[in-house]
């Protein structure tokens, strides 16, 4: 029998808050220990020292779990641990095996672990949902909500209360929606990193809902090589930025990190070259050091209209509108970008090709579109398959069509299987899929002469124009994503 304990490199590892904020953290910190991932009824333990039976029976005992020791270089473990648990001196983890007995004064240590919870796992939001008999903890974690915990529905209005302190709000005020927000610092003192956390409160049949937007205040991951593009669509991209003047226009629906893409590619710009960059945003997702941004303000001191009408005033070189949202925000955006400014902005349509007609019909003239577009980019998100557990099988004829391509039947596909480096999920990640339709000059001259939407997707094709599904196609058969991920957010339209 092979009694040789596992191994994993750690820092790879998705930790799993479920489970690693189940013991105590003193008994993590002193033992050495981090119960991570939970997969087919055991939970996997993170040790320096897989021979130390007492502490498995510890970590036993707080998960009802039977543990299985992973071995971990003991430096690598000190740092993890340090990431999750920080020195030991903040708030203790309160879920254990019965969140039954949770009282009112565990509201604040309980707000703590789950925020921390959602750090840990990378969640862009937290959902907190009043039921008949519990409360509903939720986490979106690349961009699927995952359970997290049902708590009793008698801790609802202390949890309530405290995350309404945290964030300004009133917490006499419990039939009025209200907005708040707070930063939090996650991490030993030196090392932590701000979270800007956004709150929203909604009255609702059982009591109040809220929703917590995590917002990362700095990021130096953001960059355009990491979003997926193609070297074509990113030379593209980066072809744009060096201009002087222009519009770039990002589209896609809500959730689709359009606004990822935008501060991206403010990076490469203040990576690049000295330039005055001014933004207008509702609200500010990343702060940027040496960018100016605005943040449009809810009781309208600082509305869009205002503050656009005022950008133009401090000489800027690049200006960044979080979203082209009516005939006030187009119009400076086509004026600015006449007058030898590049502007960065998102509109909402379909696809990269419907961005000439949607201006179209809010008024714009063919010849300033044809004099100001640069480039149009549609994305959409999709799930990243763990590259450590995915398993390859034949893409089906059917599946093959669906993504636009019969040809493609009988090639090796990849599909989730879980892991403990994807803590089961067998996703790690998201990445975009993207489709740039460029403005050079004889896709200019046609949409000035008035020419047809499908005069204009023809011509572009020939041009060797990809889709969002020829993109798509490409990640499928790369095995960087699956079939069923696309067929979620990319249609052939």
């Amino acid at each position: 029998m092979n009694t040789t304990p596992l191994t994993v490199d750690i820092d790879k590892v998705k930790i799993d808050p479920a489970w690693a904020l189940r013991i105590p953290v003193s008994l993590a910190l002193r033992r050495m220990v981090l119960p991570f991932a939970a997969l087919e009824g055991k939970v996997y333990v993170a040790c320096a020292d897989p021979g130390d039976m007492a502490s498995m029976e510890a970590v036993q005992r707080y998960t009802q779990r039977q543990p299985v020791p992973v071995r971990v270089e003991r430096d690598a473990l000190q740092r993890v641990l340090t990431r999750v648990y920080g020195d030991g001196s903040g708030s203790q983890p309160v879920l254990r095996s019965d969140p039954s007995a949770l009282t009112a004064d565990d509201a604040v240590a309980l707000a703590d672990e789950i925020i921390r919870a959602a750090i840990l796992r990378q969640a862009s939001d937290i959902h907190i949902d009043p039921e008949r008999e519990a409360l509903r903890v939720r986490l979106r974690v690349d961009g699927v909500l995952e359970n997290y915990h049902r708590l009793p529905s008698s801790i609802q209005p202390a949890l309530c209360s405290r995350i309404k302190v945290l964030s300004g709000m009133d917490i006499a005020e419990r039939r009025a929606p209200q907005d708040g927000a707070f930063t939090y610092r996650f991490g030993l003192t030196e090392l932590a990193q701000a979270i800007d956390i956004r709150v929203a409160s909604l009255p609702t049949k059982h009591g109040e809902r809220l929703t917590l937007r995590l917002l990362a205040a700095q990021d130096s991951r953001l960059t355009l090589d990491g979003l997926g593009m193609s070297p074509e669509d990113l030379a593209m991209v980066e072809r744009v930025l060096a201009q002087p003047h222009g519009l770039l226009l990002l589209t896609g629906p809500t959730g689709s990190g359009k606004s990822t893409t935008l501060y991206a590619a403010i990076q490469r710009l203040m990576a690049k070259s000295a330039l005055n960059i001014l933004t207008i945003e509702d609200p500010i997702e990343y702060e940027i050091a040496g960018v100016g941004q605005a943040e449009v303000d809810s009781a309208d001191k600082v509305s869009f209209r205002k503050a656009l009408r005022s950008l133009l005033r401090h000489d800027p070189d690049v200006i960044m509108i979080g979203e082209i949202r009516d005939t006030d925000s187009l119009d400076i955006a086509i004026k600015a970008s006449l007058t030898g400014h590049l502007v960065l902005s998102t509109l909402h349509t379909n696809d990269a090709t419907s961005v000439v007609p949607r201006l179209l019909d809010m008024g714009v003239q063919p010849h300033l579109i044809s004099a100001t577009l640069r480039l149009s980019v549609a994305q959409r998100l999709v799930r990243r398959l763990c590259l450590h557990c995915r398993e390859p099988r034949a893409l089906t004829e059917a599946a093959a069509l669906a993504i636009g391509n019969q040809a493609l039947a009988g090639q090796t596909v990849y599909e989730p299987k879980g892991c403990l480096y994807c803590a089961g999920r067998g996703f790690a990640g998201r990445m975009g899929l993207f489709e740039c339709a460029a403005n050079d000059g004889e896709i200019a001259s046609l949409i000035a002469g008035g020419c047809s939407h499908a005069d204009l997707v023809a011509a572009l094709k020939r041009k060797g124009f990809r889709t969002l599904l020829d993109d798509a196609a490409a990640k499928v058969l790369a095995g960087l994503t699956t079939v069923e991920e696309v067929l979620e957010v990319a249609t052939d339209y």
